[in-house]
């Protein structure tokens, strides 16, 4: 019955993905804004929004101890952009495999993707850095938070100026597909987007709560910590939205909103939520999970910035990324 449960929550949330990514492109086309605004921006915080919750309300008293409520809410904040950066990138390689070949192109908007990556380096490198700092020195700790959500900021900032030339030289979002409420007879207004966007949204957050719940239940019998059911399971749960919508993407050849629904989601849980894990948790690397984890995320994404930046990405790339996964799930769990 659980695995019955799992499987709707699962439907639910690729029809909801379905849902909103529809929305979202018509949203972004009625806006006259890029695909790197939607994709980094919209769809990334949009779609964050379930696995944002899973570490706040485990901070605030989520369970039955502060210690697992710690270790949960840690867990989730760096256990997403893990998985964004490696399982995530390798199933769109995946999706594509059939139609481009291993050594197919994947095109993405070059100066985004390099603003989003750059951003989120930086950001995660003090998140590392800040492991090491002792919890009594609150008003480093507290500086290290404020840096990362002034990352953050500026990050947006930087990525909205660049919307207009973006569209100018032919980034511009653009549907593909009528609006999927007009189908039903309503207008295709702006009222009518907003109202399918959050019906979407909803959708996704429903489906990825109960899919947690599913994997929550599940976990006793597989017999795991809470710290690496935060690390490991909830990510795969709570990043589904992503995964789903940057999959429909990258099949319509839309690579930019692909990658920037990805990488803009890794700027947004890489800057915010570890402000949050620095000021409100121990937030040390005394498990040797979570510090292989926090290396494993940065080498993914290292690896993606310098591909990209070289000769091209190319399909077989983004099997790394997969590859990094595999090493960590089998370091922490042999």
């Amino acid at each position: 019955m659980l695995f019955l449960e799992l499987l709707g929550f699962l439907l639910l949330i690729l029809v909801a993905a379905e849902i909103f990514v529809n929305a979202l492109e018509h949203l972004g086309e009625r806006l006259g804004i890029s695909e790197g605004v939607t994709g980094s921006l919209f769809a990334a915080v949009g779609t964050a929004m379930p696995e944002t919750l899973v570490p706040l309300l485990a901070i605030f008293g989520g369970a039955s101890s502060v210690e697992t409520s710690h270790e949960i809410g840690v867990g989730a904040i760096l256990g997403a952009p893990l998985m964004l950066s490696t399982l995530s990138l390798c199933l769109m390689g995946l999706a594509v495999l059939k139609r481009r070949g291993l050594r197919g192109a994947l095109t993405p908007e070059r100066s985004g993707l390099k603003r989003d990556l750059d951003f989120f380096l930086m950001a995660f490198v003090v998140a590392f850095v800040a492991m090491f700092i002792p919890h009594g020195d609150g008003l480093v700790r507290a500086g290290l938070a404020f840096v990362m959500v002034l990352i953050y900021f500026v990050y947006v900032m930087l990525t909205l100026r660049a919307s207009a030339k973006l569209v100018e030289d032919g980034h511009g979002t653009e549907a593909e597909s009528p609006m999927l409420l007009t189908r039903l007879g309503l207008p295709q207004n702006l009222a009518v987007i907003v109202v399918q966007l959050g019906l979407g949204l909803a959708l996704l957050i429903a489906g990825a709560k109960g899919f947690i719940h599913g994997v929550e239940a599940a976990a006793p019998i597989i017999g795991i910590s809470a710290l690496l059911l935060s690390l490991m399971i909830i990510p795969v749960a709570t990043e589904l939205p992503e995964k789903v919508n940057s999959i429909l993407w990258i099949r319509k050849r839309k690579d930019t909103l692909a990658f920037g629904n990805i990488t803009g989601a890794m700027v947004f849980q890489g800057t915010l939520l570890p402000a949050i894990g620095i000021a409100l948790t121990p937030w040390v690397a005394q498990q040797k999970e979570v510090l292989l984890g926090v290396i494993v995320t940065l080498v993914a994404a290292f690896w993606l910035r310098w591909m990209a930046l070289t000769g091209g990405l190319k399909v077989w790339h983004l099997f790394v990324n997969g590859a990094l996964y595999v090493t960590y799930l089998t370091a922490v769990l042999v």
